[in-house]
């Protein structure tokens, strides 16, 4: 194996080429960057100028995108964006940029599935000043998974058949486990619901075998090592560099202080392990204070293995192996529901919520006369659901929140008549329901019921929120609403950080990480931005991005629209857009920005952490903000290579406001991408060797 080298300096020469190395203890044909997987370390300085010369030395088409850099859009290396056009066999394309920040950051091949077959490596990038994370010895840690399978043939194999790479497949065993675990009816009844559904709640990673997990392109006995003093600061770099497999990291009986997300600088959180999602960086300090050998582990979501390293005192020196952690397995909740299919007789949903899309589902033969859902919250896309063979008449869900989108959902046939409403809040599109029948005298509503047929309603008690356009409140008395029990305090400020630990998983998710020994697991709520973001204001507007997908044909998509099918997202310069992203999935999504930050919402104002990468989990959702300030066409998809290829993926075009363009336009100069003059701007120099 080649180990990576190092650039240094302004200048750098890439050579993209295949080539046999020894991986995993195997010869085998990878694609190379200067000869080696991963390809060298980069490291540049903020405030200097980049001339990276890239020649193609493969059969086909290839680029190099800079993962998490503010470039300008030409220099960003994703074909047929901006004008960037891949580089042809036997070229070299010079990129020109300037560096605009610091921290730790990847580069990959942007052309068909390049990435998953070797082209990618670190890039490091120091700040101009003194950097606020000091440590006496510094390491990148770059995680990835290497196939037996070219990147290619996986991709085909999954269009062919997507649980194709399922090392889990339900056997007999598995459900004569449930069956003991659970009772033989409820095990047959979670059986059917996957099987009606066509999918498996093993299925938690799309290419869960097949691969071998590398640190630094070294496997797990080839055991990359990383040297230091009793009592030094270690900084550790971590880059998930896979194409597929997220990591949760761990090194036992050594405490991590994460110092930086993403390339960006956060308040120093400890933490004993925390999830990695494809494309992530964490920054985390160690303080190893006995001379003995540490293991650095990292096993996959799927337990399918893990990649290994150490960090020793000595060469040679190693320390023990943990066990791989129980294998997850999903939940309806990991479906965005918390009944589908299933006999819920005598189980309690206080606590269960519920959201996504459940278009299509056959509920008739559902047994709800026992349910007491006090509390579930309901939520999500269940158009299209058919009721009509439901007995409610027992039902009694005294404080069941129901939010989402209901449209189409077929209540003719259901009978209420012993329903008790009367304080079931209600929220979400709720258009085309026919409740003319109801009369729920306390029944508490949010959202957009427009359409709604309420002729025969009587609200004269019914507190109602949310969009309802359309509905006459002439008559609604306010007189009455006291506010002055309000508690504004804890409402937290732009220079306040908040500590709640929430979880970044749905109540009951099979997903969520628990770390080993009662450990502390790293959440987004944790990382507080080391300074104020210094334009931070409220957005200007939302939109809602649905992450979408079919299992059983392997499309993935947004709004159910695959990237062939969908028109661009149009943003302006200088707005703020607030991104609401609602995963209607059962998998992960580790969702991508190109050129601009995305600053997560995590109730800390101006210090709500600004990100590249933000991981959507099943039946959830997540708010951004992006600060739009980089004119061009940037690409934002799912960074699961196999989604992004089958769909996630969509352009952004950004805009000048009208008035500036058209100033622009009558000047005769060309608009700048992030501070570039426009002779920068007008990108790299294309030749052919």
């Amino acid at each position: 194996m080649l180990t990576p080298a190092t650039g240094w300096g302004g200048t750098y020469n890439l050579v993209i080429d295949q080539r046999s190395l020894d991986i995993a203890g195997q010869s085998q044909q990878a694609l190379t960057i200067n000869g080696s997987v991963p390809g060298p370390t980069l490291r540049f300085r903020e405030g200097e100028q980049v001339t990276i010369n890239v020649t193609n030395r493969l059969k086909e088409d290839t680029s190099l995108h800079w993962h998490g850099l503010l470039v300008p859009a030409n220099q960003d290396g994703v074909p047929g964006f901006s004008g960037f056009k891949p580089i042809k066999p036997g070229q070299t394309f010079t990129y020109h940029f300037p560096i605009r920040q610091a921290g730790t950051y990847w580069y990959h091949s942007h052309s068909g599935f390049q990435e998953q077959d070797g082209v990618y490596g670190p890039l490091i990038i120091e700040p101009a000043g003194k950097d606020p994370v000091q440590a006496d010895r510094d390491y990148v840690v770059m995680l990835s998974d290497w196939g037996q399978d070219k990147g290619a043939t996986i991709y085909r194999n999954l269009k062919r058949k997507s649980d194709y790479y399922n090392n889990r497949p339900v056997t007999v065993g598995d459900f004569l486990d449930q069956a003991r675990q659970q009772g033989f009816s409820r095990a047959l009844d979670n059986r059917l619901a996957w099987g009606q559904m066509r999918m498996m709640d093993s299925d938690i990673s799309d290419v869960s075998s097949g691969y071998t997990y590398l640190i630094n392109g070294k496997s797990a006995v080839e055991n990359w090592t990383a040297l230091f003093k009793p009592g030094e600061r270690v900084r550790l770099r971590f880059i998930n560099g896979s194409a597929m497999s997220y990591f949760d990291v761990r090194i036992p009986g050594l405490k991590m202080t994460v110092v930086q997300a993403d390339g960006n600088n956060v308040q120093p959180v400890s933490v004993d392990e925390f999830r990695m999602a494809v494309a992530e960086t964490y920054d985390v300090i160690v303080e190893p204070q006995d001379n003995r050998a540490y293991t650095l582990f990292a096993q996959t979501v799927s337990r399918s293995g893990y990649a290994r390293a150490t960090l020793a005192p000595q060469q040679g020196m190693t320390a023990a192996v943990p066990p791989l952690s129980p294998v997850p397995v999903l939940t309806m909740a990991d479906m965005g529901m918390a009944h589908g299919g299933m006999d819920h007789a005598g189980m309690d949903h206080s606590k269960m919520s519920m959201s996504g899309n459940m278009a299509g589902m056959d509920h008739s033969k559902m047994d709800h006369s026992q349910m007491a859902p006090a509390a579930m919250p309901m939520s999500g896309d269940m158009a299209g659901m058919d009721h009509s063979k439901m007995d409610h008449s027992q039902m009694a869900p005294a404080t069941m929140p129901m939010n989402g989108d209901m449209a189409g959902m077929d209540h003719s046939k259901m009978d209420h008549s012993q329903m008790d409403h009367s304080t079931m809040p209600m929220s979400g599109d709720m258009a085309g329901m026919d409740h003319s029948q109801m009369a729920p005298a306390a029944m508490p509503m949010n959202g957009d019921m427009a359409g709604m047929d309420h002729s025969q309603m009587d609200h004269s008690t019914l507190p109602m929120s949310g969009d309802m356009a359309g509905m006459d409140h002439s008559k609604m008395d306010h007189s009455q609403m006291d506010h002055s029990k309000m508690d504004h305090g804890q409402m937290p400020s732009s220079s306040a950080a908040v500590t709640t630990r929430r979880s970044d998983y749905a109540p009951g998710s099979g997903l969520e990480p628990k770390a080993a020994d009662g450990g502390i697991f790293l959440v987004y709520g944790d990382l507080t931005a080391l300074q104020p973001y210094k334009d931070y204001r409220k957005p200007d507007r939302e939109i809602e991005l649905r992450l979408t997908g079919n299992m059983e044909r392997y499309i993935w998509s947004i709004n159910g629209v695959k990237y062939s099918d969908a028109e661009p997202m149009h943003l302006t310069l200088g707005e703020r857009v607030r991104i609401r992203f609602v995963n209607d999935t059962m998998m992960m999504h580790p969702m991508h920005l190109h050129g601009m930050w995305m600053q997560l919402d995590q109730g800390k104002g101006a210090f709500n952490p600004l990100k590249h990468i933000v991981n959507v989990a099943p039946g959830t959702s997540m708010t951004v903000d992006i600060p739009v300030d980089a004119v061009g066409e940037w690409a934002f998809h799912c960074h699961l290579m196999y989604h992004m290829a089958a769909g996630m993926f969509r352009k952004i075009v950004v805009d000048r406001p009208a008035s500036a363009a058209g100033a622009s336009s009558s000047s005769g100069n060309p608009a700048s991408d992030h501070g570039a003059d426009a002779t920068m701007a007008a990108g790299g120099e294309q030749h052919a060797h």
